[in-house]
């Protein structure tokens, strides 16, 4: 009865199971978010002191609320004009990753061709290639092409520099859609296109979600390309704005924050809304 059971039972393999429900794993998941979220609120909060009470006291709460640095950034016609422009780089970055990104992930992913595997791992190689290496031979470009000062100089690098990894992440997405509904699709009369738009991007909108707010949220906060491209103030971005208002503020420590705090606000609601649909769409990836 004894070596039936034994035979029953699965070899043991000698390692200790570990538990990731433990206090000591929901510690450090605290400590990090700590660490992350911190200067945020302290960025957030000193916008609503005064610089006399930063200076004596910087860790210190509001005592009172300051309304006055956000109203007075929020009255300045530099930090909407910077925030359209902000907005247009970004979401028209966002856009052209997101459709491009899609069309070369389903070639890879769903047409059989010689050298498929070795263009995708062209394009993976992307994603080790820094892009503040290829700054000077890319202004380079851009100026020999008429692009400097203009919103394309600083949307197409950003486009290029994207895609590695959204085609990274997307195409385990449209590989894992089963054959058979291409196959369904086809027999109801629907194209390969038809296909994509009617069932692969349905069911790739994790995906799609998470390359989107990945793109949109590193446009926003672009600094060094949008320095070197766009020397015109009126096209200058939020992150620029910020480095201005410091160099022109730079005793008034509370306004400086104020600024900095609704830069990075529209970013950090984004990414917070789609949190869900990032975490599946990398899980997706993972697995994929």
């Amino acid at each position: 009865m004894t070596m039936a059971v034994n035979s029953v039972l699965p070899p043991s393999t000698g390692r200790r199971q570990v538990s990731w429900g433990t206090p000591l794993t929901y510690a450090l998941a605290l400590a990090i978010a700590a660490v992350s979220i911190a200067p945020v609120i302290y960025v957030v909060i000193g916008g609503f002191r005064t610089t006399p009470q930063i200076v004596a006291d910087p860790a210190g709460l509001p005592d009172p609320f300051v309304w006055d640095n956000y109203a007075r950034v929020l009255t300045q016609s530099n930090f909407w004009q910077q925030a359209f422009n902000s907005a247009v780089i970004a979401l028209g970055t966002t856009l052209a990753v997101v459709v491009l990104g899609l069309a070369a992930a389903f070639v890879l992913a769903r047409y059989s061709f010689r050298g498929r595997e070795g263009l995708y791992t062209f394009f993976t190689l992307g994603l080790l290639f820094p892009a503040g290496a290829a700054i000077l031979p890319l202004y380079l470009m851009l100026r020999d092409l008429n692009l400097i000062n203009s919103y394309y100089a600083v949307i197409l690098p950003q486009v290029a520099f994207s895609l590695p990894l959204t085609i990274v992440i997307l195409r385990p997405f449209l590989s894992a859609i089963p054959r058979e509904l291409e196959d369904a699709a086809a027999i109801d009369g629907a194209s390969r296109l038809g296909f994509l738009w009617r069932v692969a991007m349905p069911l790739s909108r994790p995906a799609l979600v998470t390359v989107g707010v990945l793109a949109f949220v590193a446009s926003w906060n672009s600094f060094l390309l949008p320095l070197l491209v766009l020397s015109d103030v009126n096209l200058h971005t939020l992150p620029l704005g910020v480095q201005n208002f410091s160099s022109q503020y730079t005793t008034d420590t509370a306004g400086v924050l104020a600024f900095t705090s609704l830069a990075m606000l529209p970013a950090l609601l984004f990414f917070t809304l789609a949190e869900k649909q990032i975490v599946g769409g990398l899980q997706g990836a993972v697995k994929g």
